[in-house]
């Protein structure tokens, strides 16, 4: 069953261009040069029932945007979009009461109070039963391992502490379709396994719809079954993290050391040349170089702490979108 539907969704943003000077600003009034930045490009998409999408992209991809429009934040600029069967951006309250958006860098409690107490509001607004909604907030604080921080006003809690209880206000009414915007911006590692494990369990036990943005690839890798990946406001991938790998060219990365400097310079590929002088090296390469690579470097004299290591999902990811940004030109038009 589908859960989000969009058909040539696109958002365009018109600003004008302001030059420098007095005169040139007061002449600006009659005589503007405008400009559109598309945020994002014609985009048709389904999303099922109980899927978990991890959106991918640089700054500025348009990953937010996609977001703030399926959950009706923002008009679409041409397009159509379904979710649960709302156009999001009628904002009707049937819709709303059936999905959450956290965006990891806004905060959506309250500043000022306890989290018990904006929970207490939420439940109100939501019209919840307040007895079964202070359970359920002891039930997903516990999960969390932060009850003891409950009643602490929140401008008082750590940014890990904060991320959890907005994650509580987000789930407090048990949404349908929950959109995670950077959930673990800005945590430690500690803070980010933490609400990395309870989603992973929230979601297998629940099963809401879930679009993911994050920077942080392992939230994308172990939370996500369908990969998304955007650039310049376009899809340019759609499908399953293990293909999108199997997709890009494969790399390794290469460390080692000499017993001993280098005598002379050691071209190991046609880019890749070792310094003389240097001892330790640490290079990537093709995955189809490694053999001939392995035998230059151990032909040229003794190699000690040999490690060759597969590139992780970040490192793939970056170089795929250099590759997109190279070859596609800009999209912006005055």
């Amino acid at each position: 069953m589908i859960a989000i539907r969009t058909t040539a969704l696109t958002r365009v943003y018109e600003t004008y261009e302001k030059s420098d000077g007095i005169w040139n600003s007061i002449r600006g009034f009659w005589d503007r040069k405008n400009i559109q930045k598309i945020a994002l490009q014609p985009t048709t998409l389904e999303i099922q029932r109980g899927q978990i999408v991890g959106l991918v992209g640089a700054n500025g991809a348009g990953k937010t945007t996609l977001l703030k429009l399926l959950s009706g934040l923002i008009h679409p600029s041409g397009g159509d979009a379904e979710v649960l069967g709302y156009r999001p951006w009628e904002r009707k309250n049937e819709f709303l009461r059936r999905m959450s958006v956290l965006l990891g860098q806004k905060n959506q409690l309250w500043w000022d109070l306890a989290p018990a107490d904006s929970f207490d509001l939420l439940a109100r607004i939501y019209d919840l039963d307040r007895r079964l909604a202070k359970q359920r907030v002891q039930e997903l604080a516990t999960l969390m391992d932060c009850t003891q921080v409950l009643k602490v006003q929140l401008r008082r809690l750590s940014l890990g502490e904060r991320m959890k209880m907005e994650i509580i206000g987000a789930l407090l009414h048990e949404p349908d379709v929950l959109f995670l915007d950077e959930p673990t911006i800005g945590l430690d590692v500690v803070a980010q396994n933490a609400i990395r494990q309870f989603l992973t369990e929230y979601v297998k036990n629940k099963r809401p719809t879930v679009i993911l943005t994050s920077h942080y690839m392992d939230d994308i890798a172990k939370l996500a079954d369908r990969l998304l990946l955007i650039s310049r406001g376009g899809l340019v991938y759609d499908g399953t993290v293990d293909g999108f790998i199997g997709k890009t060219e494969s790399t390794q990365q290469i460390r080692f050391r000499y017993d001993s400097p280098l005598t002379d310079d050691l071209r190991v590929t046609s880019d890749e040349v070792l310094k003389k002088g240097a001892q330790e090296f640490q290079f990537r390469i093709q995955t189809k170089q490694l053999s001939e690579v392995v035998k230059t470097i151990t032909g040229f004299g003794t190699v000690h702490d040999l490690k060759i290591e597969e590139a992780d999902f970040e490192e793939v990811i970056r170089q795929f979108l250099e590759t997109e940004s190279r070859v596609q030109p800009s999209r912006n038009t005055h």
